[in-house]
């Protein structure tokens, strides 16, 4: 009695009669049974009543291209709300409108975009059954030239180069459809008078005599309380009175600080920039300079920024230089110092703009 390996149940004995031995292959390696499943073959084809009814077809295309055209609509409506319903700050019934609106565009031209694509594909284009049996190699020139006339039939019998209604409406649906996200990525864009990104991202709430204060608190900070190996993240004193709807994430986007401290002999300074650290305490601006992302990973050991989002590595010692990454130039410092109470503050600005380094780009 032979037992099974897998679930430990009792098999009965083979009847060396019930199978047929296989020519040239060993003993218990294969075995044939004779009544195996034959093949079913494919059914019987069933034409459509497209296929049948001329006019039927014609009503088919009809409303193929429609839909297109309706895609089309679609994203223009979107595009046309998000001007005619804008967003007012501090008007929740206009985030409601303009979301609503906007969202209704953009779904009647993705809907309407795909259900015509899938009735195209199941009520007009040939409607056969095959088998096409794939090979594990590169086929030979005569292949690969079948192959093409394959792509040319698909196109015939598809309908995609004859059916210039259908072609051209689904190019129109195709081309419409990103223009209401073109319309809402432009409305993050600075608006207004001044708004030039360098000059935006150029000045911060950082001045002379602004005290260093932890975020997100607000309490001042001492040179005593940073130790060694410590990070501390730095908002600018007085961000806190600023409300949402005067801009404070703006504003603190472009301020926020890290800071540490090291032993003074460990950083590497040029000579114009000693006096920006204060007994080995420094400050770099948080924001990445490849994408904007927060640096806000510290390896205490290596003395090392890292950024979480595509791995840029910095070093502190020496000035925030990039090491690793695609960050294009260092992180920018903020020179600081103490008052007579011994407070961190600001000597001054950051004095290069802060952020990506694309937007440096005149």
């Amino acid at each position: 009695m032979a037992q099974d390996d897998n679930s430990g149940k009792d098999l009965a004995a083979d009847d060396s009669s019930a199978h047929i031995a296989v020519p040239g292959a060993s003993t218990g390696t294969a075995v044939v049974a004779p009544d195996a499943v034959k093949n079913p073959g494919l059914p019987a084809h069933r034409k459509r009543v497209t296929d049948l009814d001329p006019k039927k077809e014609k009503r088919a295309a009809r409303t193929v291209y429609t839909l297109f055209y309706l895609s089309i609509v679609g994203s223009v409506w979107a595009v046309a709300a998000y001007m005619a319903f804008p967003i007012t700050p501090g008007d929740l019934g206009s985030v409601r409108l303009n979301n609503l609106f906007i969202g209704l565009g953009i779904a009647l031209a993705l809907l309407a975009l795909g259900i015509g694509a899938v009735h195209w594909g199941k009520a007009l284009m040939a409607d056969e059954e095959s088998i096409d049996i794939r090979h594990p190699v590169r086929g030979s020139d005569e292949t690969r030239q079948t192959a093409v006339e394959i792509f040319d039939t698909a196109n015939k019998e598809s309908g995609f180069g004859r059916r210039s209604m259908i072609r051209n409406s689904l190019f129109g649906a195709l081309i419409a459809f990103p223009l209401p996200a073109i319309a809402l990525f432009r409305g993050l864009a600075p608006e207004g008078k001044d708004t030039e990104p360098v000059a935006l991202l150029s000045q911060t709430m950082w001045e002379k005599g602004t005290r260093l204060t932890r975020d997100p608190d607000g309490a001042p900070i001492k040179a005593a309380d940073v130790t060694f190996g410590s990070a501390f993240h730095v908002i600018p004193d007085g961000l806190s009175d600023i409300s949402h709807s005067d801009g404070m994430l703006e504003e603190k986007a472009k301020a926020i600080v890290l800071l540490m401290r090291l032993q003074p002999d460990q950083l590497h300074e040029v000579e114009e920039r000693k006096t920006w650290s204060y007994d080995g305490i420094v400050a770099y601006s948080k924001v990445c300079t490849h994408v904007g992302c927060p640096v806000a990973l510290y390896e205490q050991r290596t003395h090392h920024l890292l950024c979480p989002c595509h791995q840029s590595q910095f070093d502190v010692t020496n000035h925030c230089a990039v090491i690793f990454g695609p960050a294009a130039r260092p992180l920018p410092q903020l020179p600081i110092t103490v008052d007579d109470e011994g407070y961190l503050v600001a000597q001054s600005d950051f004095t290069e703009p802060v952020g990506p380094s694309f937007w440096e780009r005149h």
